[in-house]
């Protein structure tokens, strides 16, 4: 499998399989994925639930910045440079029990340093059941992030 750069783009694949152990753990998978709209699903199981039974708000803020984090990247990957989390403001609307959760997320701004991107979770109904908004920081393709250079999967791609 290819390292993701701007002459061979990230694909579902490689956000599926290399997208994080956070994502494989929880259950997230893509869909579909560009620098315009990302979307993904997660199909609820007990893991994702916290004591009343009903899905951890955690887990609504972590899909919410997975897939926004994933469409940030995809459109800086074009200038090769990779992009962080700043700020994660999730609100929940309405308790989940069980389902498919599917998570589609826009981008609001993006800048050269920075990206904001919006992302709304839906059930299995259609209905609205949290909102967010990421706010990113698009750092230059040299950067380091404690002591080490970013690479997609967290370790720098074998010569």
């Amino acid at each position: 499998m290819t390292t993701p750069t701007a002459s061979a783009p990230l694909s579902l694949e490689i956000l599926n399989e290399r997208g994080g152990g956070w994502n494989r753990a929880m259950g997230l998978r893509y869909v579909r994925a560009t620098g315009d709209e990302v979307v993904a699903e997660l199909v609820v199981g007990p893991e994702h639930l916290q004591g009343y039974g009903i899905v951890h708000g955690g887990v609504h803020a972590g899909i919410i910045e997975a897939t926004c984090s994933a469409g940030a990247a995809l459109w800086a990957l074009g200038e090769g440079r990779p992009v962080v989390g700043l700020e994660n403001s999730t609100s929940f609307l309405r308790a989940v029990r069980e389902g498919r959760l599917t998570c589609t997320a826009l981008p609001l701004t993006r800048g050269r340093r920075s990206q904001v991107w919006e992302a709304r979770v839906t059930d299995d109904g259609g209905r609205l059941v949290a909102t967010g908004r990421v706010r990113l920081l698009c750092l230059e393709p040299t950067a380091e992030v404690q002591g080490e250079a970013l690479h997609l999967g967290g370790k720098a791609p074998s010569p």
